[in-house]
């Protein structure tokens, strides 16, 4: 009976990593996906392929993010929720959700150059 019980353990790591190597890429590929609409309903207008035709020092491109401490997703979240200067807040329009969906593909797009 010893013998047993870590066998069942072990099956049930194993098969519960598995599941999650399975499931965990689409869940990200889902969330980058539903960011880049909300980025082309809400962002996109002043952020045009990351750029920012308001304030070009202060655009979405990696360089920039860096240097003005916007390089993390709780960073941009923490922006995009409560705006800053010329960017309005989005808080009363996006979800917690979305908000957190179109920092991650902000930060995804910034790390591929924007391409």
């Amino acid at each position: 009976m010893n013998i047993k019980f870590p066998k069942l353990i072990a099956i049930f790591l194993v098969t519960f990593i598995f599941f999650m190597l399975l499931c965990l890429p689409q869940a990200i590929a889902a969330e980058t996906a539903n960011g880049a609409k909300i980025f082309d309903v809400h962002c996109a207008g002043c952020h045009i392929n990351g750029s920012n035709i308001i304030r070009r020092g202060k655009n979405l491109k990696l360089k920039a993010l860096k240097k003005n401490g916007m390089d993390s997703v709780d960073a941009i979240a923490s922006i995009v929720t409560n705006g800053k200067n010329n960017m309005s807040a989005y808080k009363d329009r996006l979800t917690p959700e979305e908000i957190q969906e179109v920092s991650s593909y902000v930060l995804e797009q910034a790390e591929k150059g924007w391409r």
